[in-house]
């Protein structure tokens, strides 16, 4: 790889994995995991459709998140299902169809990712969109953070859960996009999860959780992309690797 190219790819990493880690960080206060996961699948027929017809993935990926996290928050309304359940059947729905029409070629890096393929053009969108999604999530934040303690204090405060939760479930969507081309669909909902778990471990406070979650969530991508810059080896596996390592290092130093 050229040096440029060597450079995209660590820039898009630090800015993408900070994002996913930092809008991680609430979905593991909300005891959400499962649905960063799901979500993460149910892109796969959105990007096999863009391959199809020689549209931009990420354009087909997020198109048919949105669609599909819109309908799920429409359900969630007229349902007493839980959340993850909804999810669940998406997850399982979206994930065959996926497989079954993603071009056979393209398949292996759809389902992992390949960063070190990414272009100028996707660096900088990549990099603008991660920096509205810190920025949006801590806009609504304090709303999260409200809900996440009481519903009903965070009513009696005036905040719209409803509305509330689809703008957090749409950033989510939003960086799921975000994530395919590091680290493809099948692992894009542990770029998101893994580094706020290790952040749970070892922070004292909300602040530096959110902080530790956005700093293990760039170290991930970086560290795997150097990796797989000097080993040649596929970069999705590499870089959730990293943050898995990252997570066990977090145990050693976990405070009671």
């Amino acid at each position: 790889m050229t040096n440029e190219l060597n450079l995209l790819s660590l820039a898009t990493g630090i800015f993408v994995g900070g994002a996913a880690g930092y809008i991680g960080s609430f979905m593991v206060l909300r005891r959400m995991s499962l649905v960063g996961d799901a979500l993460s699948h149910v892109a796969l027929p959105g990007l096999a459709i863009a391959l199809l017809f020689n549209i931009n993935p990420f354009i087909g990926a997020f198109s048919f998140l949105f669609v599909a996290t819109l309908s799920i928050w429409v359900m969630e309304q007229k349902t007493t299902l839980p959340i993850d359940t909804i999810f669940g059947v998406f997850f399982t729905a979206s994930l065959a169809i996926g497989i079954l029409i993603t071009p056979e070629a393209e398949l292996l890096e759809a389902l992992f990712g390949d960063i070190t393929k990414i272009t100028p053009i996707e660096a900088a969108v990549a990099i603008i969109l991660s920096i509205v999604i810190i920025a949006a999530t801590r806009a609504i934040s304090k709303n999260e953070l409200l809900g996440i303690i009481s519903n009903d204090l965070a009513i009696s405060e005036g905040v719209n859960i409803s509305k509330t939760n689809l703008a957090y479930l749409m950033l989510v969507a939003l960086i799921v996009a975000l994530g395919i081309k590091a680290v493809g669909t099948i692992l894009t909902g542990a770029l998101v999860i893994i580094p706020a778990a290790s952040a749970k471990n070892i922070a004292s406070n909300f602040r530096d959780y959110s902080f530790y979650s956005l700093l293990f969530g760039s170290l991930s991508a970086v560290i795997g992309i150097i990796v797989v810059q000097q080993t040649g080896l596929s970069s999705g596996p590499v870089v959730i690797l990293s943050s898995v390592a990252i997570f066990i290092l977090s145990l050693i130093f976990k405070k009671e």
